[in-house]
């Protein structure tokens, strides 16, 4: 790797680095379809970190060799299917975080979504509280660009010149989730003091809901005493629910840390009318697990459509009355929105 550069308006935040950067014995995990600009992106970012992960795991189809070579990263590309083919309609996210689990070489794992753009510290510090709570999950803290990148942003971002102060101005938290009072404070001032205090703060919590597998930390040990990914829910919502559910019914400590990923932008649907059936399904399967309705902001406002009858005390599975209209799947489409 060559040796980086701060740009001419870069702060504080950029990371300059030596030609031979420091690897951690951890296997970093990500999964995708489709999303090779996403993907370009994350994987610059864990290049330009202030410490590499050991490995990368790309549990993929359709990246190319030559474009994945472009990194000094030591990439493991796997295949989701037996014949290499996949498509976004099987693509199963929960299975293919199994199958990378199971190939990864070290016992510490991260897991992050292929449209995370990590801060230069993020690996760094998420795996020195990993190593502090090697018996716990861990959650790592979002933020969402308001926009993508442009060419020449992930140009920067690839050379390790794109500041995240800058970062920082072209994202915005989910006020819908737990977020640091101090980031949001902290990332707005300069100064060392400031960025320690912000990048080493971690709290437990009781709140399982709240867990999101956009990245998370967890040792080996314990990703197994949970069982990995529920492979019966299918296509999107709940698997992530249903993994801290079971890591809670295992009696795993659940942490927040304020270790910031950039989500990438990409266009929402609210409420996410393209999932209806999974959604429905997902929800039915967590229920009879669970007793419990998980999504429920999304389930009211379907009901609310009358495209499903649920009420957030019944005991019974939903049945899908309709399937939305094609203006109604138009009018949820938000393709500039930040977050669901």
């Amino acid at each position: 790797m060559t040796t980086t550069t701060t740009a001419q308006n870069a702060t504080h935040s950029t990371i300059t680095h030596s030609t031979t950067p420091v690897s951690v014995p951890l296997s970093v995990i990500t999964t995708c379809y489709g999303r090779n600009r996403h993907l370009s992106n994350l994987l610059s970012s864990l290049a330009q970190g202030s410490v590499q992960p050991a490995e990368v795991i790309i549990v993929n189809d359709d990246a190319k060799p030559e474009c994945l070579a472009q990194y000094d990263l030591n990439i493991v590309k796997i295949a989701t299917t037996e014949n290499g083919v996949a498509d976004s309609a099987s693509f199963d996210i929960g299975r293919n975080r199994n199958l990378g689990a199971a190939r990864a070489t070290h016992d510490a794992m991260i897991f992050l979504d292929v449209d995370c753009i990590v801060a230069p510290t993020f690996i760094e510090q998420l795996y020195s509280k990993l190593q502090a709570h090697p018996n716990a999950l861990l959650m790592g803290q979002p933020r969402y660009l308001t926009r993508p990148l442009t060419d020449d942003e992930s140009h920067q971002l690839q050379q390790g010149v794109l500041a995240c102060d800058y970062l920082n101005k072209l994202s915005v938290f989910n006020p819908y989730r737990d977020n640091f009072y101090l980031q949001q404070q902290d990332l707005e001032q300069q100064g060392s003091k400031q960025d320690t205090k912000c990048y080493t703060s971690i709290k437990q919590t009781q709140d399982y809901g709240a867990f999101w597998s956009l990245c998370f930390a967890i040792m080996r040990s314990q990703f197994e005493k949970i069982g990995g990914f529920d492979t019966s829910y299918v296509g999107y919502g709940a698997e992530d629910t249903d993994f801290a559910f079971m890591a809670q019914a295992s009696n795993i400590d659940f942490y927040l840390t304020n270790d910031v990923i950039y989500h990438q932008q990409h266009s929402v649907y609210r409420p996410p009318l393209n999932h209806l059936d999974s959604i429905v399904m997902n929800a039915n399967r967590f229920y009879e697990k669970w007793q419990h309705w998980p999504m429920s902001g999304w389930l009211a406002e379907f009901a609310q459509l009358q495209l499903i009858d649920w009420r957030d005390m019944q005991t019974v599975p939903i049945g899908i009355n309709r399937q939305p209209s094609a203006a109604e799947v138009t009018a949820a489409h938000y393709p500039d929105a930040p977050y669901v």
